[in-house]
């Protein structure tokens, strides 16, 4: 096993551990908030209900000259309809009518408080966001270095796909109330962000431990509004966008952006090249040097390749890696190091020397 196999390893158990371990935190959390958040949301009613049996004792105690454990009891039995005790006997007729006129009011009130808990706690768990809020809060005040990536569209789902392989925490912030169900219902770590309040959202998702902001919702208004306000709190923080139309790059680099990708026209730039030639596996953009192709290059028997150095070929572009025999070469540099046939040539440049390097090594 290589070294490069070594290092993959190790990076996949750490990805699993991570991933394990928040799913373990969800589950703790969850089940500490879980009855908090329920009290929070059906207290008033418990305190009604609660005064209802108190209530009910007092009656009992006065009008049956009940003791007061008998009387709370039957209080509760009354109030729950178990019926274990039935005032005057269950002669209704010579009731005193002031307590049937208090025990109507206790009964109604109390079914009243009953049906209110039992409403409010199915329509928690339907939601599925019982303690769900509180285990996020949480969650993310543990996170250090996180990326905050602002758009669950069809960009932000590519980059936290990946930012999942690369065992990278982050926390997606969505101005879409049925996004973000979703992304809480699967367990991701999510933001929900009011119109027009960006700054809000990104405090929450932990901008002041954060490492990096990739801006990729598909409204450029919106990534700029969040660029800004993200430069605002975190002035350090390095800020990737992207930007739809083109027209509005130096706007987002204004705006605070570190690099801002024009994504029409790096989409159109690598399906132009890939009708161009079918060794285009990537493309680099970058300020400092521009767009560059990374194209792969098979050497064959006939190459003009064979036996040149490094230096013979950096002329048309600069070569990134050999793989030769399903392995990734480490002497690279050598000076000694000459091409061979059935190498895999990784290189990266323009396109018109790429197709001049193609051509030379006969590639089919």
């Amino acid at each position: 096993m290589d070294r490069a196999e070594d290092r993959v390893l190790p990076l996949k158990r750490r990805v699993k551990l991570k991933r394990e371990s928040r799913k373990l935190s969800f589950v703790f959390y969850q089940a500490f908030y879980e009855p908090i958040v329920f009290l929070r949301a059906v207290y008033r009613q418990l305190t009604i209900l609660a005064a209802m049996f108190v209530a009910g004792a007092v009656i009992f105690a006065y009008y049956g000259s009940l003791p007061p454990v008998a009387a709370f009891l039957a209080s509760v039995s009354t109030i729950t309809t178990i019926g274990l005790y039935v005032p005057n006997g269950g002669n209704f007729t010579t009731l005193n009518q002031t307590e049937a006129v208090f025990l109507i009011v206790m009964i109604i009130v109390s079914v009243g408080a009953g049906a209110s808990i039992l409403q409010a706690t199915v329509g928690v768990f339907i939601k599925g966001d019982l303690a769900k809020g509180k285990v996020e809060e949480k969650l993310m005040e543990r996170l250090k270095n996180h990326v905050i990536v602002f758009g669950y569209g069809h960009l932000g789902k590519y980059v936290i796909d990946k930012l999942d392989e690369l065992g990278l925490d982050y926390v997606v912030i969505t101005v879409d109330p049925q996004m973000y169900e979703t992304l809480v219902k699967s367990n991701e770590l999510a933001v929900l962000e009011q119109p027009s309040r960006p700054i809000d959202a990104l405090k929450r998702a932990g901008i002041e431990r954060a490492g990096m902001l990739i801006v990729s919702h598909q409204d450029d208004a919106e990534n700029m509004m969040v660029t800004l306000s993200a430069r605002r709190l975190r002035p350090d923080l390095r800020i990737v966008s992207v930007v739809h139309d083109s027209d509005l790059t130096d706007a987002m680099k204004g705006s605070g952006a570190d690099m801002v990708i024009p994504s029409s026209v790096t989409i159109g730039h690598l399906l132009a090249l890939s009708a161009a030639t079918k060794d285009l596996v990537g493309i680099v953009f970058s300020e400092e040097i521009g767009t560059k192709e990374i194209a792969r290059f098979t050497v064959f028997k006939s190459s003009k390749l064979v036996g040149k150095g490094l230096q013979e070929v950096s002329g048309l572009a600069t070569v990134i890696g050999v793989v030769r025999g399903g392995n990734v070469v480490k002497n690279l540099f050598d000076p000694a190091f000459r091409i061979a046939e059935g190498d895999t040539v990784l290189v990266l440049g323009d396109p018109t020397n790429l197709e001049t390097l193609e051509s030379e090594a006969g590639a089919r």
